[in-house]
């Protein structure tokens, strides 16, 4: 069992990119919503990022990616607040503002208030019970620090005149240490929610000097580290992922089959040091593990260094 007291933020390093991060995402099948967020502190650029999203049954998408002056160790920016009710396993999120909306090309601003509560299904898994110590090293530049807990989403969520009552399943990420966003080639970072007892987390991360896999299967009450992915992934025209083929194999040797497919997509741009940059396409993926009735949904995130 991790320590609570990883659950807090954390003294800063000394790394220009050092960066502490929040990420929570949700789908909500019974009212076709997915959700994800995400608070970065980078207090030794002077930054703090944001980036809240909400993709809407009509194929709306609401929300922002902004960059913000850092304003102290807290988890709050523009209004969206995370806090922390009980370490490991309980947090609440809240907003009520404006966010820009896109829908056919055509920009718009959402009046959006939401009240959420996260509660963590699984332990708290930790990235280094899969991870080498040489691989380990080799994803120093992206996040030293990382932990991953499947859980369920309840609350309200309003958008201009509509409300919604959310009942989804989701996960949540906390991650700290050196964060360059452009340090990758690429990286591919997969969630799945089949149910509050079954899912899986995947990284399949590429550097310039080799390939890492990491993340684990929740069953049976268990997190089950993986040890390798193999995957296949095809492409829409703008580069955004379409359609995945993986084979995720856990500690005790066995094989999960798996297939997604995106139904919803986000597109965010970061840019680096030297002119470099990445895109990120943030996408939710319909699962099926082993060709089994029971579908999961979760994020497929693609990051491309370009």
């Amino acid at each position: 069992m991790i320590p609570v007291e990883t659950d807090i933020i954390h003294e800063q390093g000394e790394q220009k990119n050092w960066n502490e991060s929040f990420y929570f995402s949700f789908y909500d099948r019974g009212n076709d919503i997915c959700g994800f967020m995400r608070l970065g502190l980078k207090p030794n650029k002077n930054e703090k990022m944001l980036f809240c999203f909400f993709m809407m049954p009509d194929g709306t998408l609401v929300g922002t990616k902004e960059a913000l002056e850092f304003d102290g160790p807290t988890l709050t920016a523009k209004g969206v607040t995370f806090t922390k009710v009980e370490g490991e396993k309980v947090w609440n999120l809240t907003f009520d503002g404006e966010l820009p909306a896109h829908k056919k090309g055509e920009d718009t601003v959402a009046k959006v208030r939401f009240d959420l509560r996260f509660e963590g299904t699984n332990p708290m898994f930790n990235y280094r019970d899969c991870v080498t110590s040489d691989k380990e090293a080799l994803a120093a530049a992206v996040a030293s620090e990382h932990l991953e807990q499947m859980g369920k989403v309840l609350g309200s969520l309003k958008v201009d005149d509509r409300d919604y009552y959310i009942k989804g399943l989701g996960g949540r990420d906390h991650s700290w240490g050196e964060r360059d966003w452009t340090a990758p080639r690429a990286w591919v970072w997969l969630t799945c929610q089949v149910s509050e007892d079954f899912g899986f987390n995947v990284t399949k991360l590429y550097m310039d000097k080799g390939d890492i896999d990491a993340g684990f299967i929740y069953v049976d009450g268990e997190n089950l580290p993986l040890v390798k992915v193999d995957m296949v992934t095809e492409y829409d025209a703008d580069g955004s992922p379409n359609t995945l083929f993986m084979a995720m194999y856990d500690k005790d040797g066995v094989v999960y089959g798996v297939k997604g497919e995106v139904k919803k997509k986000a597109i965010m741009e970061f840019k680096g040091e030297n002119e470099r940059g990445s895109i990120m396409f943030e996408t939710l993926a319909k699962w099926r593990i082993d060709d089994g009735e029971d579908a999961g949904f979760g994020i497929a995130e693609y990051l491309f260094r370009k």
